[in-house]
């Protein structure tokens, strides 16, 4: 693989993997405030290091390469609205920060930084994907993306809250481990269907054996089966109040999911592979 190639498959790796981060994270902290008694402490906390990741993603998107030796197209036009929709999310994660932090539950800060997220995910899928039925499936993968990623960065930083504070309630890391089972459990069917597609232009289940075959495997064994089973003995241990053990086990889940995110985002960009 040329230097130039891979120059260009880790800049746009790198935008999917700090725009899940943050992204999935912000989402996960303020659905949490909306529907439990999550602390303002964490939720405070986590919204300015969304924000901080924010800043990252901004700092990716402003030194993208034009993408000649990847598998997506390009349109200059959508890089203006897609950072400016970037600057967004990170501007509202920072203001509603405060806001979470001194116990409020900042419904409409936090509404439209999600939707701010979710339009620069739409935008950088209208921009390379080069059509719109494939934009859909690429917004879809985006989107699975950010809200396994982001939330298994959060479910981390939650575990740790109950190791210094561990008299608060069990139940916003149970339905953290609830909410990221079924994400994961979603990608599953997503691999599923993008494997019986054939996406881009392969025969079903060709990917399986073709000569990406083993990142192909990895990313459906390491890095969604298991994540997914790690969750499962996370969510079990949170009902018991096992804090220790749970942290432990998302730890090792946050670990493979991360990896799990850089080779689908490599796998999309260099070779046009949905998995």
């Amino acid at each position: 693989m040329e230097t130039q190639h891979i120059i260009q498959s880790l800049s746009f790796v790198t935008w999917v993997l700090l725009g899940s981060l943050a992204l999935g994270s912000y989402a996960l902290v303020w659905l949490l405030r909306q529907t439990t008694d999550a602390t303002a402490g964490y939720v405070g906390f986590s919204a300015f290091l969304a924000a901080v990741i924010g800043l990252g993603w901004l700092a990716t998107e402003w030194g993208l390469p034009p993408p000649t030796e990847l598998a997506i197209d390009a349109e200059p036009a959508y890089d203006e609205p897609r950072r400016a929709a970037i600057a967004i999310f990170t501007a509202l994660a920072t203001v509603s920060g405060f806001r979470l932090r001194r116990g409020g539950r900042a419904l409409w800060l936090g509404a439209g930084a999600v939707t701010a997220g979710l339009a620069a995910l739409a935008l950088g899928a209208l921009d390379w994907a080069g059509g719109e039925p494939l934009a859909v499936s690429m917004l879809v993968q985006l989107v699975a993306l950010a809200a396994v990623t982001g939330g298994s960065m959060a479910a981390v930083v939650l575990a740790h809250w109950y190791l210094v504070t561990p008299k608060i309630s069990e139940r916003p890391l149970v339905l953290t481990t609830q909410l990221l089972m079924v994400a994961l459990a979603v990608q599953l069917l997503l691999f599923g269907a993008w494997m019986a597609a054939g996406i881009p232009d392969m025969e079903p289940f060709e990917a399986l054996t073709g000569s990406n075959a083993l990142l192909v495997w990895l990313r459906l064994i390491v890095g969604i089966i298991s994540p997914l089973v790690l969750c499962w003995m996370a969510w079990r241990t949170a009902l018991t109040r096992s804090m220790e053990s749970a942290t432990g086990l998302l730890y090792i889940e946050f670990a493979l999911v991360m990896a799990s995110t850089i080779v689908a985002a490599g796998l999309l960009f260099g070779e046009g592979l949905l998995v």
